[in-house]
């Protein structure tokens, strides 16, 4: 009989871990399951522990793929990992074109040479992508709701609201493989890996996350008012927001810092750091 050592978040999904569980042990039905929360594991003792008839599936976010990725970085990793997504945005599942109803997904290719961030003298793995500006403070204001309440929380609202009256735009310099670019009124200059993040926005669509040289893409979208920034806002879900050349741009390449001229809000696949006023990743 196969063997599987299910990870799972608990507090994933607005505290849905254990629902999903228990869709995991429905497909796998008939054979051995052992389901390990991942609150408080030592990683790296139980990925070495696993034995050669086990197979490791990873239940969660995009949260809890990052923070497998961090806590795993330096060991060997076996040969199949399984992924069932139960995060409240799954965008690492949406980049490989992939849904929930696909099940058990296969993704030990996308878990090698991930990049890396440097923020506050601090390097880590990131899946998806860092967000910096709007999206940054979206995730600070999240966290405060969370709190005070399990409701499910709105992003596209509190980024609405953002834009309307509550976040400032920035100056900002984007330095790409040794090439430097000024902006004034800058509402989000995300760095990706993947297409997607916060739920299902796509800042940079042509970004390809098992692009050969590792490159990462930088979107800045910049010089304009609050009105016209929240008029093309929803377009970024869809990637039409390119087509505003006069306030989007992307760049693209393997090493990409982005300084801001007052500290800022800062999302790492969805974990918020506060007061960042630069961060640098790398391919």
């Amino acid at each position: 009989m196969q063997k599987y050592r299910v990870l799972y978040n608990p507090l994933s999904n607005n505290m849905a871990g254990e629902r999903a569980v228990k869709a995991v042990k429905e497909l796998l039905c008939g054979a051995e399951v052992e389901c390990v929360s991942v609150i408080d594991l030592d990683y790296k003792a139980f990925v070495t522990g696993l034995a050669e008839d086990e197979k490791l599936v990873i239940c969660g976010g995009d949260g809890t793929l990052n923070r497998f990725a961090n806590e795993t970085k330096d060991i060997n990793l076996p040969e199949e990992i399984f992924y069932y997504a139960a995060g409240t945005g799954n965008d690492f599942l949406r980049d490989i074109n992939k849904t929930q109803a696909d099940g058990l997904v296969e993704i030990s290719r996308y878990l090698k040479g991930l990049p890396t961030v440097e923020v506050n003298g601090r390097e880590s793995l990131f899946i998806n992508g860092i967000g910096y500006g709007i999206d940054g403070y979206c995730c600070e204001v999240a966290d405060k709701i969370k709190e005070t309440s399990d409701k499910k929380i709105n992003y596209t609202g509190i980024a609405i609201k953002g834009l309307l009256f509550h976040f400032k735009p920035v100056n900002a310099t984007v330095t790409v493989d040794g090439k430097s670019y000024a902006y004034t009124k800058v509402w989000l200059a995300p760095t990706m890996k993947g297409r997607f993040y916060g739920g299902g926005m796509m800042p940079a669509p042509d970004q390809d996350r098992l692009d050969p040289e590792g490159r990462l893409s930088v979107m800045v979208y910049h010089g304009v008012g609050k009105l016209k920034a929240l008029m093309v806002f929803p377009k970024i879900f869809k990637g039409e927001h390119l087509k505003y050349k006069d306030m989007c741009c992307v760049h693209t390449g393997r090493d990409i810092t982005v300084e801001f001229d007052r500290p800022t809000a800062l999302q790492i696949d969805g974990e918020t750091v506060l007061g960042v006023k630069s961060c640098r990743m790398r391919a």
